[in-house]
């Protein structure tokens, strides 16, 4: 794990949590790779900014949504490239958890800045439960 990994997802989970709290599609599609790939909370795969802001711009207009994340993992995995896994709570009115999600992003270094590539969110409860 590296600092500056860490450092850099640490930027992006707080510049994406103030976006989400005003909804603010275009502001979330910035932080996005115009090449994304992005799995959000339907199965419907959106691609680039302008899919990532179609996703966003489709979303209820909640009152007061937040997020948190937690047990954020980084890896940086080559120059250019990091690998981040969490788990993201969403709460759409205070204190009120409506959805809690593993998330993963991978992060490229693209135009002098670093933008999430592929987003993909699942459920955390097993779809299939494994024998040990």
């Amino acid at each position: 794990m590296s600092n500056e990994a860490e450092s850099i997802v640490a930027g992006i989970i707080e510049k994406w949590s103030a976006h989400f709290t005003w909804l603010d599609a275009d502001a979330l599609a910035s932080l996005y790779s115009k090449g994304a790939f992005f799995f959000g909370s339907n199965p419907t795969l959106y691609r680039g900014r302008e899919g990532v802001a179609a996703y966003f711009n489709g979303l209820p207009r909640w009152r007061s949504p937040t997020v948190e994340f937690a047990d954020v993992k980084t890896a940086l995995v080559g120059p250019g490239l990091i690998n981040m896994v969490g788990t993201a709570s969403f709460f759409v009115n205070q204190g009120e958890s409506q959805l809690s999600v593993k998330i993963s992003w991978v992060i490229v270094r693209e135009d002098d800045d670093w933008k999430i590539v592929s987003h993909h969110v699942s459920s955390r409860t097993p779809l299939i439960n494994q024998v040990r």
